[in-house]
């Protein structure tokens, strides 16, 4: 029987958003973007060649790969947390606090970096600052506001990371070769975000802490997908959907270099541009959908067709032959992407085993965005050796149309799901 939209309420104790409650999440959900992506785009790397010329790459593995391991255990831990605070600040709120410190300790630890360990220490604080507020932003739709209002919030949040890094990117471009400015701003943004939603958030306290054992650690990163098969679904599906997100993202520097024949010193601006695209794109259709899906009281089918549109991109993006028809296919990659941030976040607070403890349910659901970044560099060396030849050594087609078929069959996983509509 599908949840009914009509009637589900709200977490227990809340009276509802307060006036500008959207724009407050999202400057707080773009300035955690910001904070995020800027150091794992670029300032890291910059900060690795300053250290080490010469061993930068593998520094900028050893620290990326410990920051994103931090961030993928601190997602459910920090949920669990903030589901059993009793704090007279409320259940959520001293966690955009911790965020705050986590993220001046990370903008300060990089400014300071005389060695690995520090820059590592950095990346762990700032990593786990976005942690922590991602857990807020969408604990706080289930606490806040019913099912069937859920709709623009969720599109806020699926377009902060898409925003964030093209905000990023401008500000530290404007500020460039300042590393020190280019490390300072985005973690100032991040933390005023941080601090204007916790001055505004109404977030009654908890009432009482769940039970808690042993046992109740280990499932803090498990939920039975035999008990909660709808859940296992939604959380397969945004995996096999950020796999083809993760695979443009992380390797169109390099297509552009080696098949669209971009110099070096140029392919800079192009990301930039593909970057403004797809967000553009993203920008444009997300909050549309999100507020019809509403008014439909219907989730899957905006979901399965942003899966389907999103990997009609990549398709195209496998076989573009120009940068202009690279932009096309960027541009309905992100009209899929962002239709399907902004209801999948919907639908999935609906699909929490314990509406009124979501915060550990929903950061395993965080999970999913976030490990393709790790899974697709582990495995897109074999598949760009794919038929490689001398005059083509690496298989950019075989790469996209792999994550086309994963978007296809993320789409694919979104029908199992019964209990919403």
């Amino acid at each position: 029987m599908s949840a009914s939209l009509e009637t589900a309420p709200a977490g227990p104790g809340s009276t509802g958003p307060r006036r500008g409650f959207l724009f407050f999440l999202g400057f707080a959900a773009v300035g955690a973007a910001m904070a995020n992506l800027v150091p794992a785009v670029l300032t890291l790397s910059l900060k690795a060649t300053q250290l080490d010329a010469a061993r930068a790459t593998t520094i900028v593995s050893v620290v990326s790969g410990v920051g994103a391991l931090a961030s993928l255990l601190a997602f459910p831990l920090l949920g669990r947390l903030s589901d059993r605070t009793t704090s007279r600040l409320g259940r959520r709120r001293p966690f955009l606090l911790l965020a705050v410190v986590l993220y001046a300790v990370g903008a300060g630890c990089m400014l300071v970096a005389g060695n690995t360990a520090v820059l590592t220490l950095s990346a762990v604080a700032t990593f786990v600052g976005f942690s922590s507020v991602t857990v807020v932003c969408t604990a706080v739709l289930t606490d806040q506001l019913p099912p069937h209002r859920r709709g623009p919030a969720s599109a806020v949040i699926g377009l902060s990371l898409p925003l964030g890094a093209v905000l990023g990117l401008f500000t530290a471009q404007l500020v460039a070769p300042d590393l020190t400015a280019m490390i300072l701003l985005p973690a100032a943004a991040a933390i005023a975000g941080a601090l204007l939603l916790f001055t505004t958030l109404d977030d009654p306290p908890g009432t009482a802490r769940p039970p808690f054992d042993a046992r109740e650690l280990l499932r803090t990163f498990w939920v039975n997908p035999r008990r909660r098969p709808d859940f296992a679904w939604a959380w397969a599906s945004r995996l096999l959907v950020f796999l083809g997100v993760a695979a443009i993202q992380a390797y169109q520097t390099f297509y552009l270099i080696l098949v669209l024949d971009f110099p070096p010193e140029r392919v800079a601006g192009a990301v930039f541009l593909s970057t403004l695209v797809l967000t553009a794109a993203a920008t444009l259709f997300a909050p549309i959908t999100a507020k019809l899906s509403d008014r439909l009281r219907r989730r899957k089918p905006f979901v399965v067709g942003a899966a389907l549109i999103f990997a009609v991109g990549l398709g195209l993006a496998a076989f573009a032959d120009s940068f202009t028809e690279f932009l096309v296919a960027v541009g309905i990659v992100g009209l899929g992407q962002g239709v399907y941030l902004a209801v999948d976040i919907a639908l999935v607070t609906q699909l929490v085993p314990d509406p009124a403890n979501s915060g550990k349910d929903l950061g395993l659901m965080n999970i999913a965005n976030t490990l393709p970044s790790s899974i697709v560099p582990a495995i897109a060396p074999a598949i760009l050796s794919i038929g490689a030849t001398a005059a083509a050594p690496q298989n950019f087609t075989a790469l996209f149309l792999v994550g086309a078929l994963a978007g296809l069959a993320g789409a694919a996983l979104i029908l199992p799901i019964r209990t919403v509509a």
